[in-house]
């Protein structure tokens, strides 16, 4: 079974984007291990400016990350792939032990993050918030299973 991790800055405060979120990683138990880590978002309050949020948040994320782990940063300048090719990725690092998709706050993420990731892959051309960003993450790991199972929810 893969091993799965997503680590998302900031906690997601819409409840049904939270049912959401729960449906599919429910409907993904079947198929992978799926762990979520919810960091806390640095204030700009605590910060000159939103490159320092970025910075500490990095710190936190980076502590996050296995060395030997294969990470994979969502990021609007990333990869945009089809659900088809998506679910090609997920089959091709099922070999790994652990892979982690990391899902930057509100501004973003820091240099540092780019640099720790093996690869950058966009949702879509179109810009979402981080945390519809998540919802749309695992309803496509979902689909991805489905794919590769071949079962009925990709037509």
């Amino acid at each position: 079974m893969i091993k799965l991790r997503i680590i998302q800055v900031g906690k997601t405060k819409d409840a049904w984007l939270n049912e959401g979120i729960a449906e599919y990683i429910k409907r993904l138990t079947a198929f992978v291990h799926l762990e979520v880590i919810e960091l806390a978002d640095e204030s700009l309050k605590n910060a000159a400016n939103p490159d320092q949020v970025k910075e500490k948040e990095a710190i936190t994320i980076l502590k996050r990350i296995d060395r030997d782990a294969y990470v994979i940063l969502l990021d609007e300048k990333g990869d945009a792939k089809t659900s088809l090719e998506f679910a090609e990725i997920l089959i091709n690092l099922s070999e790994k032990v652990n892979v982690v998709f990391v899902i930057g706050g509100v501004f973003g993420v820091a240099q540092s993050i780019y640099e720790r990731a093996n690869y950058c892959f966009a949702l879509s051309k179109l810009t979402f918030t981080h945390r519809m960003a998540r919802l749309i993450l695992v309803e496509q790991i979902y689909r991805a299973m489905m794919i590769n199972t071949n079962r009925n929810y990709h037509v």
